[in-house]
């Protein structure tokens, strides 16, 4: 299939490793049509950058031979897609019912009060210095411990309001990264 390379002026900025075009056109190839892998490239896309720009939309489009909007199209349609970059701290505490019964809404609204962030919305928010993203997602599949929620990489079962302070306390102990975040 004859593709643009990643530094054509549909790709924009937008800077594609070669090993994340060899895994992209390894996905392409397990479907008789490339279109039916725009879900598998916007997860790789998204979990290699962070999240989906408009240059990665674009790319993947011509990857897969269809208009852009067809792509935003999936990009905005489905949850786990993020079309802005997540803070350094992702907090991702589950709101299905075992959760939910057990506290995991007030969980998320201590997190949003003590961030500084709405308790009142449901979708991702991240804190005016971009250290913190806070979102409600589906089950984490630990429904026994319930609530549960995610830092990061960091799993926190049967969650409780003064965890959730440590684990705020933490994140803001943190040292900068060599990017200054």
């Amino acid at each position: 299939m004859n593709t643009p390379s990643s530094a054509s002026p549909a790709a924009g900025c937008l800077r594609i490793p070669p090993a994340l075009e060899a895994a992209v056109a390894e996905r392409i190839a397990r479907y008789p049509q490339p279109r039916g892998a725009a879900l598998m490239v916007l997860h790789a896309l998204q979990d290699h950058f962070g999240f989906l720009s408009n240059e990665a939309i674009e790319w993947a489009a011509a990857r897969l031979g269809v208009q852009p909007m067809q792509v935003l199209e999936l990009a905005t349609f489905y949850p786990m897609f993020r079309q802005e970059p997540p803070g350094r701290f992702h907090f991702k505490i589950c709101r299905t019912l075992s959760c939910a019964l057990a506290g995991s809404l007030a969980l998320h609204a201590r997190l949003c009060d003590r961030l500084g962030l709405d308790p009142a919305s449901h979708g991702p928010q991240t804190t005016a210095d971009g250290r913190f993203t806070v979102e409600l997602v589906e089950c984490l599949a630990s429904c026994h411990t319930a609530p549960v929620l995610f830092c990061n990489q960091t799993f926190c079962e049967k969650a409780t309001p003064e965890q959730v302070d440590r684990m705020i306390e933490e994140c803001r102990s943190a040292p900068p990264e060599a990017d200054g975040s």
